[in-house]
């Protein structure tokens, strides 16, 4: 923990020891349900910075820093998205706040969907925000010979995120990722990147992207074995934006029960960072949803 860490009023900085690691996170609000948000890659919490106090007006919102991320302690080389979920399930415990509205996008879409598998009884609801699934066509994003991206496997491989991307932290967000996903630099400031870089930039600060692409390139068979012998039971909502309906087809394949798929037009990648308000207002209706749907 730093004392030149980005922070926002009404928000509580918070450590947990659980399952092996500490566990940073904050809190915001006192009153309704509880929500889990659940960031990607390249974020931390931060990611949730607009969106955070939005959704504080009505739930109690917990914004975690996965292993491996932000102030959250590094991980080995056997972190994967399966050890994320249980760090999950063993936060949600410790904060005995369960079940919870559970938030995730991008890289941590695998993590996200393995608790809610794994774990129903800690989730009110899944909302998979622009997320791929290993074994659902996740691997294609890291086919360069058909439009994938070159850095997943660069992070995938032992060692090199520490070689060519830490002390490249700044550019390698800021210069090359978000201009990459044409972010407006309006949604995604020199100060963001800065926040983004403190932690991406210290030893091991990849490790934790390093692990979830990993578990990306290799757990397609163990992830749709899950999808078929435990298909998921919770309500479920699907949020697409640039990937269009790419989102919605992947967790299509892992439930028996019907899907809410919302798509926002005009909005790119990192919903939580370029539209906070219209993420805002979806997710309380999802969650509207979901509260009526358990009733039902």
């Amino acid at each position: 923990m730093t004392s030149d860490r980005a922070s926002l009023p009404g928000v509580h900085h918070e450590t947990a020891a659980v399952n092996g690691t500490r566990l940073h996170y904050v809190t915001a609000g006192t009153d309704g349900t509880p929500v889990l948000l659940v960031h990607g890659f390249p974020e931390t919490w931060w990611a949730f910075r607009a969106l955070i106090p939005l959704l504080a007006r009505h739930h109690r919102v917990f914004a975690v820093d996965l292993r491996g991320f932000g102030d959250s302690d590094i991980a080995d080389e056997h972190y994967s998205s399966a050890v994320a979920a249980e760090d999950l399930h063993a936060l949600i415990e410790h904060l005995s706040v369960g079940p919870v509205h559970l938030v995730g996008q991008d890289v941590s879409g695998s993590v996200v969907y393995r608790l809610a598998a794994t774990y129903p009884e800690d989730v009110l609801g899944l909302t998979a925000i622009e997320s791929a699934l290993a074994g659902f066509g996740a691997e294609r994003l890291a086919d360069v010979t058909h439009g994938g991206v070159w850095y997943i496997g660069a992070l995938s491989a032992p060692g090199i995120a520490g070689l060519l991307f830490e002390n490249a932290a700044r550019a390698f967000i800021g210069e090359y990722l978000y201009p990459f996903y044409g972010v407006a630099s309006g949604a995604v400031t020199t100060d963001d990147i800065a926040e983004y870089a403190r932690t991406y930039g210290r030893p091991g600060g990849f490790s934790g992207a390093a692990g979830l692409y990993r578990s990306m390139l290799t757990e397609g068979e163990e992830l749709r074995a899950l999808a078929q012998d435990a298909p998921l039971q919770v309500p479920l909502t699907t949020i697409g934006s640039r990937g269009g309906g790419f989102t919605n087809a992947a967790f299509r394949s892992v439930t028996t029960h019907d899907v809410r798929a919302i798509q926002l037009d005009g909005v790119g990648h990192y919903v939580a960072q370029e539209a906070p308000q219209q993420l805002a207002d979806a997710l309380i209706d999802a969650f509207a949803a979901t509260a009526l749907r358990r009733r039902g």
